[in-house]
């Protein structure tokens, strides 16, 4: 008989014979398990053509610039554009291997992160997801990961990264991030005209200048109490009442 797609194999064995069936059995099991396997990879990899990501192309929270001094191409990456309440972490996978196999195939690259006036609620993924996406990428994309300017980082961050950055983030992306307070220091190793610098990234620069110590998370005096005129005249003259009070009692 011819065979049909639904054909199967059945193996009997007499228990008499003192045969162990299960490595035979185990092949099997072996074999498809490697096939899902191989197929599970090449899903992660080989993303649909339907895929859509026009939608967070707009966004321009990610997007493929110049090239840093040492002519590692710069991924821009700004925190504040990233709507986290409405992409799920496995959309945003799948929107970064795609940036990648189609804007980064090759050659060595860096990632500038403006984590500038970001919002952990609204606008950052989080440190667990951010890893799973990191160990997602094939070994090429993580050796050809130079370095990470971390634009802003800011208290927290700094706090967050120092304490749990070394269990949460692989050793390679750790001893790769490089923190940068102000915007001058980024021209260090990036010329000016290769990234584009959003407004709100200089205004927030300029306050920093003058305000040197909103980077400790100590914030400046908004109502100008410091500034306001010393009252002492007043004060001198409420004191004068309450001794001539005492004297009269």
């Amino acid at each position: 008989m011819g065979s049909t797609p639904n054909d199967f194999s059945v193996i009997i064995l007499p228990s008499e014979c003192g045969i162990d069936s299960r490595p035979l059995l185990a092949d099997k099991g072996k074999d498809k398990e490697s096939e899902e396997d191989e197929n599970w990879h090449d899903c992660a990899q080989n993303l649909s053509s339907d895929e859509d990501f026009s939608d967070l192309d707009l966004l321009q929270f990610a997007r493929l610039e110049g090239s840093d001094k040492a002519g590692n191409r710069i991924l821009r990456v700004v925190g504040k554009y990233y709507p986290a309440v409405v992409v799920s972490g496995e959309r945003l996978k799948k929107y970064i291997l795609h940036k990648f196999q189609n804007e980064l195939s090759e050659g060595p690259f860096c990632v500038v992160y403006f984590h500038t006036t970001a919002q952990k609620d609204d606008n950052c993924p989080g440190l667990t997801i951010l890893r799973w996406i990191y160990e997602e990428l094939p070994s090429d994309y993580k050796d050809r990961l130079q370095t990470l300017y971390f634009v802003h980082p800011g208290l927290r961050s700094r706090l967050v990264l120092a304490t749990l950055g070394r269990f949460f983030l692989s050793g390679s992306l750790y001893w790769k991030i490089k923190y940068v307070s102000r915007l001058q220091y980024l021209s260090d190793d990036i010329k000016k005209g290769e990234v584009e610098i959003p407004d709100f990234v200089k205004s927030h620069d300029e306050v920093l200048e003058h305000r040197p110590l909103t980077d400790y998370g100590i914030e400046p005096d908004s109502l100008n109490v410091t500034g306001a005129p010393y009252s002492a005249h007043s004060f001198g003259r409420y004191e004068e009442r309450w001794t001539s009070r005492q004297y009269m009692m």
